[in-house]
C-alpha cells in the first residue's frame, strides 16, 4: 500500500483489514457471536491482556462492529456491554468461512470445536458463493472482476 491509509483506501478489502487488524479481533468477534457481551468475559475467555482487549473493543466500536451499552447488575457500578451491530453480524460471513477454512485445510485429530449448522434444522451448513436468486456457485466459478474504482496504489 502507497500513501493511502487502509482506513481511507479504495479498497474494501484494506479497509476491512484496518477494522479488523489483527487476530484479536477476529477472536472478540467469536466470542461476540457465542454471546459474550462483558469485558471480564471476553478476557477470561480469550486470555487476552486488559489494555489489547480495551483497544480492539474501542476499534470494534469506533468501526460500528460492535456498540457499547450500559448495564448495572445490583450492588456493583455501571459497565459497559459490547453487542453486535447489524455491521458486526454481516461479519458472520466471513468467520464462518475463515473457520470452514480452517477445519479444511487446519484439521485437527479431535475434529472441529464449532458447528456451523441452521439454527432451526440442525442441519450442517457451509459458506458458498450463490447468486442473486440463491443458486449456488463453486468457487472455481467465482471471479473477482476489478472496476475502473480498483485501487491503483493501493
Amino acid at each position: 500500500m502507497r500513501n493511502t491509509s487502509p482506513a481511507q483506501s479504495t479498497c474494501a478489502i484494506a479497509r476491512t483489514l484496518a477494522a479488523l487488524n489483527d487476530r484479536w479481533s477476529f477472536l472478540v468477534l467469536r466470542e461476540a457471536f457465542s454471546g459474550v457481551t462483558k469485558f471480564g468475559e471476553f478476557r477470561e475467555n480469550l486470555g487476552i491482556a486488559s489494555d489489547v482487549l480495551s483497544a480492539r473493543l474501542a476499534t470494534l466500536v469506533d468501526y460500528g462492529i460492535l456498540t457499547k451499552e450500559r448495564y448495572q447488575e445490583p450492588g456493583q457500578r455501571a459497565r459497559d456491554a459490547y453487542l453486535l451491530t447489524p455491521a458486526g453480524t454481516d461479519l458472520k460471513v466471513v468467520l464462518g468461512a475463515l473457520q470452514q477454512w480452517g477445519d479444511n485445510h487446519l484439521a485437527r485429530p479431535e475434529g472441529p470445536s464449532i458447528h456451523r449448522v441452521d439454527a432451526t434444522t440442525g442441519a450442517p451448513l457451509n459458506v458458498v458463493f450463490a447468486d442473486d436468486q440463491g443458486h449456488v456457485v463453486d468457487k472455481d466459478e467465482a471471479a473477482f472482476v476489478r472496476t475502473a474504482a480498483y485501487p491503483s496504489g493501493d
